[in-house]
């Protein structure tokens, strides 16, 4: 006879919490930055083709699509650079007390949400 075991839980039972949805968030905005770096080679491979292309990726650019991709690219980079950084304390042995984590946490959202406002305010 089988013994039944038991089941482990699935994503469905558990509840998401500041620090999974922050880690996850952490390696999507790291594939963000792939895409980002082969948008940067893309600028650079028109441009070496010439004025023609070049303008065309300027277009591309200057709709509001992107735009759109800019701004994403934008805020990826600011929350992975804060995000780094609080892992940097993490890995010196500061900040793993519950409440600093989630205090930590929002710190780096919000901290990624001005950084990328102020840029874009700056740039227009």
């Amino acid at each position: 006879m089988a013994r039944e075991r038991p089941i482990s839980p699935h994503l469905q039972v558990y509840k998401p919490q500041i620090t999974s949805v922050l880690s996850i968030f952490h390696r999507i905005t790291g594939v963000a930055l792939t895409f980002g770096l082969i948008l940067l080679i893309a600028w650079i491979f028109t441009l070496s083709l010439g004025e023609e292309y070049f303008e065309y990726f300027v277009m591309f650019i200057k709709s509001w699509f992107g735009l759109l991709i800019l701004f994403g690219f934008t805020f990826a980079l600011n929350y992975h650079l804060c995000n780094g950084i609080r892992h940097l304390f993490w890995d010196a042995g500061y900040g793993y007390e519950i409440e600093t984590v989630h205090k930590s946490g929002l710190a780096v959202l919000v901290v990624s949400c001005i950084l990328t406002i102020l840029i874009w305010y700056l740039a227009l």
